[in-house]
């Protein structure tokens, strides 16, 4: 086998490729981060808590020490400032020479979201300014950005949703129910704007997570148990299952598709009634490293 050869087949799938991930220190972010890394992607981890994107960055450097060098970077944003977004792209554009993909991931789920009579105004508006406002932010300025590349070359927006967005709930969160519903609605009409530019935009809709953002909400078996009811699989999704269904849409595998909603939810949005069997589904192992680890 020649050189060239073993060289080809050695790419990734995100070979020469540049990202921006929002929301890339903790949970689908931080993994986002890594496995597009491990792709051959260049990737810029952007997130409000700048320590945390360094933390993804040194553990991207970490785990391919031979690919990295300059070819990531850690970027402190707040998605919900316009200026700031805007900043993140004209960094990356300067960095490294383009934007590729897109992945408008950073939001929140505020403890204070309930119903629409108990939730507060600022905790609706807060809601909406993360979770929708910075994914336009985001979309926006990525579009510009893909624009200036040559031969109409285009790409790739990922904007993560919810499945939420298909199912309501007997525990309320409306600011974020609404939120990602209009995430999904967003992101189908940017698609179908922007595809003769080849620009895709597609939409990932988790299921209920194991990250430490839902496990502290869900603090008791009960609680835990509420939610699995309805999830054929019969557990918790991970983060790197979200990361791996986001290199899909990223790469060059998914070209055909756009204005799709990537539903990750271990079936959730298909069930009526669920198997009461035990769960047999073994969950995969995430990158992150729990601080035992790390001693």
């Amino acid at each position: 086998m020649s050189i060239s050869q073993v060289v080809k087949d050695l790419k990734g799938r995100l070979d020469g490729k540049v990202a921006i991930i929002t929301g890339g220190g903790s949970g689908i972010g931080y993994e986002s981060s890594i496995l597009f890394a491990r792709e051959g992607a260049d990737v810029v981890v952007a997130d409000i808590n700048l320590k945390a994107a360094e933390l993804t960055v040194d553990r991207i450097k970490e785990k391919f020490p031979l690919h990295v060098r300059k070819h990531t970077a850690a970027y402190k944003v707040d998605v919900a400032k316009e200026e700031e977004v805007k900043k993140l792209v004209e960094f990356t554009l300067k960095e490294f020479g383009k934007l590729d993909i897109m992945f408008n991931n950073a939001g929140i789920m505020h403890p204070h979201d309930d119903n629409a009579l108990n939730t507060d105004e600022k905790v609706w508006d807060v809601t909406m300014d993360i979770n929708l406002k910075g994914v336009w932010f985001g979309c926006k300025y990525a579009i510009e950005a893909f624009r200036r590349k040559p031969n109409k070359a285009g790409g790739v927006i990922i904007n993560t949703a919810s499945f939420v967005g298909f199912l309501g709930s007997a525990t309320p969160q409306i600011a974020y129910t609404a939120s990602k519903g209009a995430v999904i609605s967003m992101s189908r009409e940017l698609a179908v704007n922007h595809a003769r530019e080849n620009i895709r935009v597609n939409t990932l809709c988790p299921g209920p997570l194991r990250t430490p953002l839902l496990m502290d909400y869900l603090n008791t078996e009960e609680k835990k148990n509420r939610r699995l009811a309805h999830v054929p699989i019969g557990r918790f999704g991970e983060p790197i299952e979200q990361a791996q269904a986001a290199l899909f849409l990223a790469s060059d595998e998914a070209s055909y598709i756009t204005g799709t909603e990537l539903k990750v939810d271990g079936g959730i949005t298909a069930a009526y009634v669920t198997s009461d069997e035990a769960c047999v589904n073994i969950p995969p192992k995430n990158y992150y490293k729990p601080q035992a680890e790390k001693k």
